[in-house]
């Protein structure tokens, strides 16, 4: 369908979290193209790139990617479009958002990207207009700022005020993916939380960019990504395909695959795999083996210790295209994932949909599709863990019946019906801000009548 009057006519979205081997954020992007497209809306995607180009990906959708150096911090997989790069006149992304003339913008980046929402609404950049400007959010703050720089009551204070006063205060609308997430939002703007010196700076930072704390929580939107149950199937399960990959990990053919998919990345928790896989591999009753997707910079790291804690118990088969990936998930025995600060763990979805049993922490954004009903909850420990994956193994009635009631998930959590709920949300988001915007140019053009009828006296 082509856009209504209150639908954004271009919408534009800027991200750094994306490159050609990264995980969620580049398969949810994907996604959202395909079906701006099949929706018929005008739907562009600014990326860092090795070099500039321009990817026409369909009549209504096309990727920009601007020429960016690796990240100087945590994955130099990743490459990192910089503030002097929107700044000026003349720099890439000002001549790509003059092109596009997008009605709005989405930002999703926590770091050097958000300063050009603030520049729009303090008026820098005139030509382009006022568009809408919305704040997608898939991850916390706090979590990565305590992985890699400092944890603690400073490292708290630190993400709560740069969140509240800063990132938070440049845009008109938040979108997170998971309850898990937006928790982090509501926290950086609540007063309670906050000393009176800390209050007044938040208010002096919001007036700075014309924004107002009043309405926050209205202006707050959760949406849950979705699963492509089109990739991801049970029916991709078969004995020739799971002999053919027990073969090539060097697995025996009756052992019990367990896997697990992520970045291999400090704040995933990464380093509790190899201790689960130390656990379970004193049982007797079951040949546990554990296949790891992903890649990242602590791999080198984790295959030493794996090689120490379960030697030749765990496969690293780094990074795999999805349709490779969902044929290694449907044929596995059980998915796990222990990071307990997962924004919200697209992968546990894609495993549910394979037909997997999971285990995932008790804890973080897992828990917005993941429950007692459908998966095994554990707390993120070694023993805990691998109690449950016991527990999974030993008990194939449960373990089927969480299963059942996993598939439903994923099914209620597709790509459409997730994707729907996001368009919808961009919609009354725009109508909202729009709303407004129509009545006062319903004010001037009534004015300028009456005016022009006095004068002639018709």
């Amino acid at each position: 369908m082509l856009d209504s009057p209150t639908s954004p006519k271009r919408f534009v979205h800027i991200t750094n979290y994306y490159h050609n081997a990264s995980g969620g954020v580049r398969t949810n992007y994907d996604m959202l193209l395909t079906e701006a497209e099949r929706r018929g809306r005008y739907h562009t995607l600014i990326v860092p790139g090795e070099h500039s180009e321009i990817i026409e990906t369909g009549r209504f959708t096309r990727i920009y990617k601007i020429a960016a150096r690796p990240a100087p911090l945590f994955d130099r997989r990743y490459r990192m479009i910089l503030p002097n790069q929107y700044l000026f006149h003349g720099t890439a992304i000002r001549d790509v958002l003059l092109k596009e003339a997008p009605s709005a913008i989405e930002v999703y980046d926590n770091y050097s990207l958000t300063f050009l929402a603030g520049m729009i609404r303090k008026g820098y950049f005139r030509r382009l207009g006022r568009p809408l400007l919305v704040y997608f959010t898939g991850e916390r703050f706090d979590t990565i700022f305590a992985s890699f720089v400092v944890s603690g009551k400073f490292g708290k204070w630190f993400s709560r005020t740069a969140m509240g006063n800063f990132n938070l205060a440049m845009f008109d609308y938040f979108i997170a993916n998971s309850p898990f997430v937006a928790e982090e939002l509501f926290d950086s703007v609540n007063r309670q939380m906050r000393d009176r010196i800390s209050n007044y700076a938040l208010d002096k930072c919001w007036e700075f960019f014309r924004n107002s704390l009043s309405d926050f929580s209205s202006r707050v939107a959760i949406c849950p990504r979705g699963v492509d149950t089109a990739v991801f199937s049970p029916h991709l399960k078969s004995r020739e395909a799971r002999a053919r990959i027990a073969r090539e990990l060097g697995f025996p053919e009756s052992a019990f695959l367990l896997i697990s998919s992520t970045r291999l990345s400090r704040e995933k928790n990464i380093r509790l795999l190899p201790q689960i896989t130390k656990i379970l591999q004193y049982d007797k009753r079951f040949d546990f083996r554990l296949i790891l997707a992903g890649d990242g910079p602590e791999r080198h790291r984790l295959e030493n210790e794996s090689a120490a804690l379960a030697p030749g118990r765990i496969a690293f088969i780094g990074h795999q295209k999805r349709k490779r990936l969902a044929e290694f998930y449907a044929n596995a025995d059980g998915f796990i994932h222990p990071n307990p600060r997962e924004p919200f763990g697209n992968v546990g979805l894609e495993a549910m949909a394979s037909g997997l049993s999971v285990v995932v922490p008790n804890a973080g954004g897992t828990l917005t599709y993941a429950n007692e009903e459908n998966a095994f909850l554990a707390p993120p420990t070694a023993e805990a863990f691998a109690s449950r994956i016991l527990e999974l193994a030993g008990n194939p009635e449960i373990a089927e019946r969480k299963r059942k009631a996993a598939l439903k998930t994923a099914a209620d959590n597709n790509v459409e019906a997730a994707f729907g709920r996001l368009f919808h949300t961009y919609d009354k988001m725009y109508s909202e801000f729009y709303e407004p915007l129509k009545t006062r140019d319903a004010a001037f053009i009534r004015h300028s009548t009456e005016a022009a009828i006095r004068t002639t006296g018709n």
